[in-house]
């Protein structure tokens, strides 16, 4: 389980194929209190760490995983927002994250607002019902609240304001249009729309 606050930029050192993929990404966390088996978020990707070293950790991904996150996620040199799992008691500083993505977004534009900037980004039509202005989601692992919602003939945009701490703490201050994003939308819009689903099969019948 993670909030969506980012804690530190890891960068990826080296990939290689061993059956699934294995990543090994550089940190400035303290690598010796990370035990084997713990979950780390990649670019809100939930991840199990295989192995360690000082200032770096591994991870395996799978055929399956790579092919539900962003293109050109896994790639030497690519930085990602990463999050340690959360610890009872601690702050929850943004909203539940179970590090599972939903749909990959793109950026659609980059706008700047006074210090911050305006984000747009289109996402697909199986999680539109699930974005909601005032909401939650997460983008690349960061927790963030929608602002604008507009449905398109492909799904839908949402809005989304970057102010300068947010991106100097995470890989969003070289975000551009175009680029693809991991997108985790809020857990208690999923389960509504479970019940939602259960209960329109239920009328039918």
């Amino acid at each position: 389980m993670f909030t969506g606050i980012v804690s530190d930029i890891g960068t990826i050192r080296s990939v290689a194929q061993q059956g699934d993929l294995r990543v090994v990404i550089e940190t400035g966390y303290d690598t010796a209190t990370i035990a084997l088996g713990a979950s780390i978020a990649c670019s809100g990707v939930c991840l199990t760490v295989v192995d360690t070293g000082p200032g770096w950790f591994a991870v395996d991904v799978s055929g399956e995983t790579v092919g539900r996150t962003a293109q050109g996620q896994w790639t030497d040199g690519r930085r990602l927002n990463l999050e340690r799992a959360l610890k009872l008691g601690e702050e929850l500083g943004g909203h539940i994250v179970t590090g599972h993505v939903d749909g990959i977004g793109e950026v659609a534009s980059v706008v700047e607002e006074g210090g911050s900037h305006r984000v747009t980004i289109a996402a697909p039509r199986e999680i539109a019902p699930f974005i909601a202005p005032k909401g939650s989601i997460t983008v690349d692992g960061v927790s963030l609240t929608v602002n604008a919602v507009a449905d398109t003939a492909r799904g839908v945009e949402f809005g989304l304001n970057i102010i300068p701490h947010t991106a100097a703490v995470t890989t969003f201050a070289t975000l551009a249009a175009g680029q693809p994003v991991n997108l985790e939308i809020d857990v208690l819009a999923r389960y509504l729309g479970r019940m939602r689903d259960v209960l329109e099969n239920h009328t039918q019948k």
